[in-house]
């Protein structure tokens, strides 16, 4: 029997290196705060112990800006992890620098091929099957490759559509529970989504959808005071973090680790 999808016991993160001020963003805008950025990170990992799980923190990567969002490179379960071949060109390297810890932790050790792309950020693990989101970073030939993949680790996939300006399908949705998804209005009509409840995000605080369950608990960026509100109200306990420098180049909670 398959456990709850948030269940976790191990999660790998990597420590952010200077040029992360650098990262991938979709509009531009403002770098973020090394320092900042650094203090987030280490509050991530933290948290993630304090909840009980066991984790490890690799070394920086300056030469990859956004190799400390090591979920977007690989998929981690109790049966094995799949490396993925990541959507954006500049991110490609990151696979060859995770592929030995990855080895080292897991019993099966599977990798995309090609020629299609994959990200791990457009991946949702259900109780019962798993969602890969099409998006700007993971196209069809990729879906259908990993699907077949999942499937021999014993996962079922379906692929969904990403909305237009949704970098990644996580960045619109996250579990809240095995029956309940947090997600933008664009995404409330979800084919993938049906037998589940959808709870839409307040108005104004769609960023708040990238929520991370683990275990008892589910992470929520802290100034999206609504959607904390409304979360505690259904009686979940929710754990804020900073996010703020972060999101300057678009990324959120889930992305920092990769956990089984």
């Amino acid at each position: 029997m398959i456990a709850a999808p948030y269940d976790f016991t191990h999660a790998l993160c990597r420590a952010p290196a200077p040029s992360a001020i650098h990262g991938i963003r979709a509009d531009g805008g403002p770098d973020p705060d090394f320092s900042g950025l650094a203090a987030e990170h280490a509050g991530y990992v933290a948290t993630l112990r304090d909840l009980g799980l066991t984790v490890d923190v690799l070394p920086p990567l300056d030469d990859f800006p956004d190799a400390l969002f090591t979920e977007d490179v690989a998929l981690t379960f109790p049966e094995g992890a799949i490396l993925l071949r990541p959507g954006a060109s500049s991110r490609a390297g990151e696979v060859a620098h995770i592929r030995a810890a990855l080895a080292a932790r897991h019993p099966r050790l599977l990798e995309m091929t090609g020629p299609g792309y994959a990200d791990g950020g457009d991946v949702l693990r259900l109780a019962e099957r798993v969602i890969i989101g099409l998006s700007d970073r993971t196209d069809r030939a990729g879906a259908t490759e990993l699907a077949k993949l999942l499937e021999t680790l014993g996962r079922r996939a379906e692929i969904a559509e990403t909305p237009p300006g949704v970098l990644h399908f996580k960045t619109g949705c996250g579990l809240i529970d095995e029956s309940t998804i947090l997600a933008v209005p664009e995404l409330a009509s979800c084919p993938q989504f049906a037998g589940l409840e959808v709870v839409l995000t307040p108005l104004g605080e769609n960023p708040a959808a990238n929520i991370l369950r683990v275990r008892d608990t589910v992470l929520v960026g802290e100034r999206w005071l609504a959607t904390r509100a409304m979360l505690t109200a259904r009686g979940v306990d929710c754990r804020p973090l900073p996010t703020d420098q972060i999101a300057h180049i678009d990324a959120g909670l889930s992305c920092m680790s990769l956990r089984w």
